[in-house]
């Protein structure tokens, strides 16, 4: 019992500082604001694949990838995911570039309800009255967004959008987090890396950059970039098997959370009325999916828990 509380603690503090790292994000991607948002997911991508080998190695799970990429129905999955992983980082760094932290953390409020969504459609899964409701203020609060914060509003539909899709194809995909993520940028790799070498040889030196910031820094930041994608992920990726899935699906809404308090205390972005309201009404929402979730965990449980 007190293993079990033990890892449970454990499993916390992991998740915790997963969500503060993809919270804070903003703020590192802010340092690179001189790169093109293109050139810097060029860089996520062909920095990650050497970094999460690296850790697949050192947890003896390579064959695992072999094994995954070996099955063509995977293969197919991982190409889908890998493009839409893609498109979500990219319209996420334009986001931070652009000054619309914002519209990107709305997204990612967002994500998880358009998650329940795609599961009742393509997974067939059930959905209670009280999801339908939260599913129907959330989508309430994008329309009175929508009214006077249409030039951002795509933002944040193309992020949730992305990454619930993403996240649909990577449940139905027979493959672990890690290794999943491995493969995506290993199929990405050879394209970004060619992107990378016409930059470097190809195109005159840019004067915008050469005139920004110390050139050493930022090239210490771009390859940085693979250490930030790859350190949360292993977080949360343990701290999974180790806690509550209500639990889990709580935490999930500290990242955009912080996403939200960087872009309206740090960089001071505006933080209209329609903003006031269309948050409000997606934190309602929120509220009222997290509760259902919580109780319909502690029910399954305690079915589980009785004797047959």
């Amino acid at each position: 019992m007190g293993m079990i509380k033990t890892d449970g603690h454990l499993g916390f503090m992991q998740a915790l500082i997963a969500c503060i790292f993809w919270g804070t994000m903003p703020i590192y991607f802010k340092l690179l604001q001189s790169v093109d948002p293109l050139e810097v997911v060029a860089h996520r991508i062909v920095w990650s694949v050497p970094v999460l080998l690296i850790i697949l190695y050192f947890r003896k799970n390579l064959a695992s990838l072999g094994i995954a990429l070996a099955n063509s129905s995977v293969r197919s999955a991982m190409l889908v995911s890998a493009l839409l992983i893609a498109a979500n980082w990219l319209i996420y760094v334009g986001a931070v570039h652009s000054n619309h932290i914002l519209a990107a953390s709305l997204g990612y409020f967002i994500s998880p309800l358009i998650s329940v969504f795609m599961g009742r459609i393509f997974l067939g899964e059930k959905l209670s009255r009280s999801k339908w409701v939260a599913i129907a203020i959330a989508a309430a609060g994008v329309s009175v967004l929508a009214v006077q914060a249409l030039d951002t509003l795509w933002i944040s539909l193309a992020l949730a959008i992305s990454w619930s899709s993403y996240g649909l194809v990577r449940k139905v995909a027979d493959i672990g987090p890690i290794t999943g993520l491995t493969a995506e940028t290993g199929i990405l790799f050879v394209p970004f890396m060619l992107f990378l070498l016409w930059l470097t040889f190809g195109m005159p030196p840019s004067p915008t950059t050469q005139h920004l910031g110390d050139e050493l820094t930022i090239d210490l930041l771009l390859i940085g970039g693979a250490f930030v994608t790859a350190i949360p992920l292993l977080l949360f990726a343990s701290a999974v098997k180790k806690m509550s899935l209500s639990a889990i699906g709580l935490l999930n809404y500290l990242a955009p959370t912080i996403q939200f308090l960087v872009g309206v205390f740090l960089y001071d972005e505006a933080l209209t009325p329609s903003h006031m309201v269309c948050f409000i009404l997606i934190w309602t929402s929120l509220a009222i999916f997290s509760t259902d979730s919580i109780v319909t965990e502690r029910r399954r449980q305690a079915a589980m828990a009785k004797p047959v």
